[in-house]
C-alpha cells in the first residue's frame, strides 16, 4: 500500500445500522480512510445528517433507507452501492438490536422473534445480497456480534442466542465464499457508548460496575474503537484473516 493512503482508499463499502453508535462512527472512520460509503439505517433524519456532514467534509457518500429484515430492501440497498460507485468491495453489518434484560421466563414470547429477524435474519440477508454483487471479484464483509456472542454475558438470553448465531453464520460463510476471494469475518465488541448500552445500563446501573471490574481495560469503548476493527477487516492488510471473530473487549473475554 502506497504511503499516506488510507486502509479503503478507492474502494465501495456498505455500512449497516449507520444512523448512530457503532454504525456512524464506522462511516467516518471508513470515510477518513479513504472509502466511498453507503449508509443504510431506518432513521432517515440521522442518516441524511450523517451524509451530509461527510459530503461536506469532501468525502463520498449516500445513505439508502432500509430495513435488514427486509430481503428487498437489502439488494436494493447493494444495488445502491454498485451503481453509484461501480463495485461493492467491503461490508459492515452492523445493524443490530437488544432486547429488555430479564430472564427467558419472563420476556415476552414476541421478542424472541424480533431480536432474531434483526440480528440474525438481517446478517444473512445482508450477506445474501453482498455476496452476489463480489462474486467474481472478491471483496470483504465483517458482521458485528458481541462479547455475548462468545461467553454469557449479563445480557437477555436471546440477544446472546442471536450473536453466537451471528458468528455460526461467519464461519459458515467464511467456508463458502473464501474460494472466490470474498474474505467473511466477525468482531466481537464488550461494552461500548451506544443507544442500546446506554439504555441497559439505565435499567440496571449497578452493572456498569461489574462490566469494569471484569475488563483489564476498565472503561466503556468510545464507537470509534469498534469501528477502527472493522475497518481493518474490510482493509486489504487483512488479507490472510478469514473466518476469524475478533474481539474487541478491552479484555473482557480473557478473565
Amino acid at each position: 500500500m502506497t504511503a499516506g493512503r488510507g486502509l479503503l482508499e478507492g474502494k465501495s463499502t456498505l455500512i449497516t445500522g449507520a444512523s448512530a453508535g457503532i454504525g456512524s462512527a464506522a462511516a467516518r472512520v471508513f470515510c477518513r480512510e479513504g472509502a466511498a460509503v453507503t449508509l443504510v439505517a431506518r432513521r432517515e433524519r440521522q442518516l441524511a445528517e450523517l451524509t451530509a456532514e461527510l459530503v461536506a467534509a469532501g468525502h463520498r457518500a449516500q445513505y439508502v433507507v432500509a430495513d435488514v429484515t427486509d430481503p428487498a430492501a437489502m439488494a436494493e440497498a447493494v444495488s445502491a452501492a454498485v451503481e453509484t460507485y461501480g463495485a461493492l468491495d467491503a461490508a459492515f453489518n452492523n445493524a443490530g438490536v437488544g432486547a429488555e434484560p430479564k430472564p427467558m421466563h419472563l420476556l415476552d414470547e414476541n421478542v424472541y422473534d424480533s431480536v432474531m429477524d434483526t440480528n440474525v435474519r438481517g446478517v444473512w440477508n445482508c450477506m445474501r445480497a453482498q455476496v452476489k454483487a463480489m462474486i467474481g471479484r472478491g471483496g470483504a464483509i465483517v458482521n458485528n456480534s458481541s462479547t455475548g456472542g462468545l461467553v454469557a454475558t449479563p445480557v437477555s438470553s436471546v440477544y446472546i442466542a442471536s450473536k453466537h448465531a451471528v458468528i455460526g453464520l461467519t464461519k459458515a460463510a467464511a467456508a463458502e465464499y473464501a474460494a472466490h476471494g470474498i474474505r467473511v469475518n466477525a468482531i466481537a465488541p464488550g461494552s461500548t457508548r451506544s443507544e442500546m448500552v446506554d439504555d441497559w445500563l439505565g435499567r440496571q446501573p449497578a452493572m456498569e460496575k461489574v462490566l469494569l471490574d471484569s475488563a483489564l481495560l476498565p472503561r466503556i469503548a468510545d464507537p470509534h474503537e469498534i469501528a477502527e476493527a472493522a475497518a481493518w477487516l474490510c482493509s486489504d492488510r487483512a488479507s490472510f484473516v478469514v473466518g476469524t471473530t475478533l474481539t474487541v473487549d478491552g479484555g473482557w473475554t480473557t478473565r
